[in-house]
Parts: structure tokens; sequence; C-alpha cells
């Protein structure tokens, strides 16, 4: 075993490292298919509910299990691939994500569907920890920001060709199928994977240190019970804030202290609190997370926006919605492409004003302009986005020691998530108070149209507290620097 590790080690030495290209297409194809997971399931939901003979908060939880899975685990897995490898790791976790997708196409039963589910949701998790982890070894650091940017498109061109290309497979082979599309595409990426990533080496791992499973299991636990409390509804079918929502999230709360108690004490954490002591590096989640919560206002409010204001109907409805994605996918490699030529820093800050903006278009233009408003709103946030997404990662990314990589860049992916579900939970809660009305489902088009205007505007105050944390982390970073380098 040393030999061959010794022999590894001599190979990245030498330059012999696969070509960035095929590598940056392997890696594509991994993230690629953990966001297609989510898109297409969703789509499947009556197909499922029919099938099953089951109620909408059953089948929900085909969704909900691959989004826990992930959430949970995203961080785990990605200092799991510090420690042993992160090239046998992501093999390990396309396995899963597409031994999976058998099982989901084949359960006879709605509860083996879902336990199927959140399996390919720790599958997708390792995916995810791992692909902007292996850009630092396969990417120079010049191009960096490109790199991210095509991962970010490929994230969004697999949440807008999930509808599409799961209506078409539910309406000529069944629901089925939309599980069983992902074995090709997860054996192709196997092979890719194999064959382009470079091998582990001891450079790329943390050394001496050991995989932390009390602080696993106390922020799985802790993740688990944060995102139920903001997904799960309430014992009378209704959307409100209840006493089993309170109680989770008092145990996230519990949790979330017993998991900083334990990181403290132990000689090898899973995340070292140290870390957070960089103003940068926190306020860099702390955005992701804010940001994250915008844009699923645009999820959450769109629907309802477009059908009950503007009286469109659901194909129509779909079109529309299909025009943010399009344009995210659009946008990720030409926003990768300013970051490396204009520097992480300034498209940062870019980024986010973008997005502020569109999100006052959408609270102002749309109401006076109706679809037109609305387009021109999210043809402003998302570029916004793409563009900050692509300058956050490479600014928290391009200088992590490679024993860290995969912890931070699952530590990324957390804020992001949990930006969704916090966004879900509190924007919708947003829509309904500024609403006004009792039942969204039955409120006039005005009512609909004030809960938009206020949503967006919650949205672009909460774009503009990011900006507030990235200049204030910049202001105290450039006053301490000088004072650490003094004699």
């Amino acid at each position: 075993m040393k030999t061959v590790i010794a022999k590894e080690d001599r190979q990245e030495e030498a330059g012999l490292a696969p070509s960035p290209r095929w590598s940056l297409a392997s890696l594509s194809l991994s993230m690629l298919l953990s966001s297609l997971g989510t898109s297409i399931a969703n789509v499947g939901l009556p197909a499922l509910a029919q099938a099953f003979n089951a109620s909408f908060e059953q089948v929900q939880w085909i969704v909900i299990a691959y989004l826990l899975a992930i959430t949970a685990l995203v961080v785990s897995v990605g200092r799991l691939g510090d420690l042993m490898g992160r090239r046998r790791l992501l093999l390990a976790g396309i396995f899963l994500f597409t031994a999976a997708s058998v099982l989901c196409g084949m359960a006879p039963t709605l509860w083996l569907l879902i336990a199927a589910r959140a399996v390919q949701g720790l599958g997708a998790a390792v995916m995810m920890a791992l692909t902007m982890a292996f850009v630092g070894e396969t990417v120079p650091k010049a191009k960096t920001g490109s790199a991210m940017g095509l991962l970010g498109t490929m994230s969004a061109v697999g949440t807008a060709l999930g509808p599409s290309l799961g209506g078409v497979l539910i309406g000529w082979l069944g629901w089925r199928a939309i599980f069983l599309i992902n074995v090709p595409l997860g054996v192709l990426a196997l092979y890719g994977v194999y064959r382009h990533l470079p091998a582990d080496g001891r450079k790329g791992r943390a050394d001496g240190g050991r995989f932390d499973s009390l602080g696993t299991l106390l922020l799985a636990l802790t993740l688990a019970a944060y995102a139920l409390a903001m997904t799960a509804r309430s014992p009378d079918g209704g959307g409100s804030f209840g006493l089993l929502n309170l109680g989770l999230l008092l145990g996230a709360a519990l949790g979330a202290g017993l998991f900083v108690l334990a990181q403290s004490r132990s000689a090898s954490p899973l995340i070292r609190l140290a870390m957070f002591r960089d103003a940068a590096f926190s306020a860099s989640l702390a955005a992701n997370a804010l940001v994250s919560t915008v844009m699923m206002a645009t999820l959450v409010v769109g629907p309802f926006y477009l059908s009950r204001a503007l009286g469109f109907s659901a194909a129509l409805v779909g079109l529309v919605l299909s025009i943010g994605p399009v344009i995210s996918a659009l946008s990720g490699v030409l926003a990768g492409r300013m970051v490396d030529r204009l520097g992480a820093p300034f498209t940062v800050i870019a980024g986010l004003i973008a997005m502020a903006a569109g999100s006052i278009g959408m609270s102002v233009l749309a109401p006076l302009f109706g679809i037109a408003g609305y387009i021109a709103g999210i043809a402003v946030l998302t570029p916004g986005y793409q563009l900050f997404q692509a300058a956050n990662n490479t600014a928290v990314m391009v200088d992590v020691q490679p024993g860290q990589r995969g912890v931070i860049s699952g530590m990324l992916t957390l804020s992001r998530n949990l930006g969704l579900i916090t966004g879900a939970s509190v924007m919708g809660a947003v829509f309904a108070h500024a609403s006004g009305a009792a039942g969204i489902t039955t409120a006039r088009p005005e009512a609909v149209a004030a809960g938009m205007q206020g949503t967006f505007t919650v949205a672009a105050a909460l774009a503009a507290v990011a900006i507030v944390l990235i200049a204030a982390s910049r202001a105290l970073a450039a006053r301490t620097t000088p004072a650490s380098h003094a004699p």
C-alpha cells in the first residue's frame, strides 16, 4: 500500500495529473446529477401520489428525505474526504447515488422509495461536497473562477432540466423512469472520475486527524431538526408554525450548543471553531445563506403571483418559471470568467448589488408592468446570483489548505442549503403576511401583488445586509492584517 501511495505522490510531483478539461467535465457531470436529483423528483409528486394512493403530505417526503440527507451530512462527508482521500470517496458517492437510483426506480412501496431517496441524498452530499474541493487540485489558480462558474452552470442546468425531462419521462415511460435515468448518467460519471481525476496522494489529505464521530452525529441531528422545523407542517395540515416546529427548533438550538462544546474539546474536530475567527470566511458563509434565502423567494412566491395575480395557466406558469434557471445556466460560465478577470473581491460586491437591484425590480416593476416587469427583475437577479456564487466560492476555496478543502466545500454547500430551507419557510411567511389574506390560495389578485411587493422588498434588504457583511469583514481585515505583521 505504501508503494502505491508513494507512486501516486511521485506522479503528482512530476506533473502527470489528468487534463483539467476532462477533470472539470467529470466534476460537472457529478454536479449535474446531484441537482437533477432534486428538481426531477418535484415534478413527479402528483404521479407518485396517484401510483401509491398517498396524500401530498406523504409523497413530499420523497423530496424532503433527499434534502435532509444532503443538509445533515454534507459537511461530514467533506471532512471524511479530506481524511480518506477525495477521489475514492467521490467514486463511492457516485456509486451509492447510482445504486440508490435503481432502488428508487424499483421500489414497490412509498416508504421504501423514501428510504432509497435518503440513501440517494447521501450520495448527492458526497458529490456536492467534493466537486468544489477538487477544483484546487485540477485547475490552475488563475482559472478557479471559471471552474466555479462552470459548476454553477451545471447546477442550474440540472435545476432547469429536471421539470421538463421529468414530465417527458413520466408521460412516455412512467414515474420509475425519473429515477432510472440517473443510472446511465451515474455510470458515465463513475468512469469520468475514475479515469480523469487525480489519484489520492498524501498531499491532498488531512494529516494525523481522526474522523469525529460524535461531532458528526451531533451536527447531523442538529441540522435534521432545523430542516424539519422549517419544512414540517402543523398537525392541522396548515402552513402555520406550530408546537412541533417550535420543539424541533429548540432541539436544534440545544444540539448546536452541544456540538460547539464537543468541537471545543475534540482533539480532531469535524469543524475547527477557530476558522470562524476569520471575519471574511464567516461573512462569506453568512452572505451565501442570505442570497440563497433571496433566491428561494422566486420559487415560493413566483408561482402564486403568476397564477393568482396575472391569471396564467399552469403551463404558462411553468414556462415563465423556467426563465430563471435558463438565464442562470447561460450566465454561469461568463460569471466565472469575470471573476478571473476582475477578481473575486470586486465581483462578490457586484453580484450582491445586482441581486439587490433585481429584488427591487421584482418589487416595483412587476406590480407596475406585469409579466414584463417580472421578467426584467429575474433577468437582473439571476445573473447577479451566479456572479456572487462564482466569486464567493472562489474567494473561499482558492487559498484553502489541501487537507481542509473537503470540509470547507461542505460548509459552503451547507450554508446554501440552510438558506434555501430557511427561505422556503420565512419568505413564504413574509408573502402570506404582506398579502394580508386569510388564505393565499383564495386571495384576490391585488392582495397577491401586494404580497409579491412586500416579499421582494425584504429580499432586497437581505441582499443589502449581505453587502454590509462583506464590506465590514474587509474593513476589519484591512485594520487587523498590518498589525499581525508588526514586529
